[in-house]
């Protein structure tokens, strides 16, 4: 039976109401009320030497392409006043325990679940390993990465917005990262083609790609907790964030988020500690 057209108008005008974020994301963003903070601060351990190129290659795109950019390296930026300021948060090679208190650490939660929005670089995967819900919102956790080579990432979703104009095998030089407790809800967008890793890293590629055997994903998205988060595993090298093929990746990471991230609505933050149990 074939619906009047004024039904099947109200069909299709609902189905693209309740849609949640597919594909075929809206790509227009009015830079100018963009805003972004950029988080720096480093935990005990391993500091990445990228980082003050990554904080100089964001605002180089926020100048570009008319957005704003803050940039912290102290927790005391955590209150609910101060984030409602930005439409996202970037997280570029940051590495264990970032923030100072467990009220910091609420009130980035309850950033996300007013719907803020979320961009990690690179070693994202490892901050703040001692806690869930923060390992879950990025899409995992670090466990090993291989040495420094030559190696292939290919394109699975061709038609995410974020993907255009990255190249559908990108042979790249960086560090090939492997996380755990990887989050089912993660959409991948690239992954690591694992057989373009030099011979010399297999026992560890198998040990540490778990029930991955020829891919293992990259570079991802998904709808987390109220909000939206964005990852790339890639960006080890100080020289990538002026590599306009590495920095358009950036830029189409923020630019997806941004996007695709509504007006932040504090009433449906529900935490009232860092770790009440997630509401799926």
């Amino acid at each position: 039976m074939q619906l009047p057209k004024t039904i099947l108008s109200f069909v299709l005008f609902i189905f693209g109401v309740f849609t949640s974020v597919s594909s075929q994301d809206n790509t227009k963003v009015d830079w100018k009320k963009v805003k972004v903070l950029v988080y720096t601060k480093n935990g005990t351990g391993y500091v990445h030497d990228n980082i003050p190129s990554a904080v100089a290659c964001i605002k180089e795109l926020g100048v570009k392409n008319g957005f704003a950019v803050d940039v912290a390296d102290t927790g005391i930026v955590f209150t609910p006043e101060n984030l409602a300021r930005y439409t996202l948060l970037i997280f570029p090679s940051t590495n264990n325990d970032v923030f100072e208190t467990d009220a910091q650490r609420l009130a980035f939660r309850r950033y996300i679940e007013a719907g803020g929005g979320f961009v990690g670089l690179h070693s994202v995967t490892g901050t703040e390993r001692k806690w869930q819900w923060f390992k879950w919102m990025v899409g995992g956790t670090f466990s090993w990465h291989a040495p420094m080579q030559k190696f292939t990432i290919q394109k699975f979703d061709k038609t995410n917005s974020s993907m255009e104009g990255i190249p559908d095998r990108w042979e790249k030089n960086d560090e090939c990262y492997f996380a755990k407790e990887l989050f089912p809800g993660i959409k991948v967008l690239m992954a690591h083609d694992l057989s373009t890793l030099r011979a010399a890293d297999t026992a560890n590629v198998r040990k540490f790609a778990g029930g991955y055997t020829e891919f293992f994903p990259s570079v991802w998205y998904h709808e987390y907790d109220g909000g939206l988060a964005w990852f790339t595993a890639l960006g080890h090298n100080k020289t990538d964030y002026q590599d306009p093929v590495y920095m358009r990746h950036v830029l189409q990471g923020i630019r997806f988020v941004a996007a695709n991230v509504k007006k932040l609505n504090p009433s449906k933050a529900y935490a009232e500690t860092r770790d009440t149990p997630l509401r799926f």
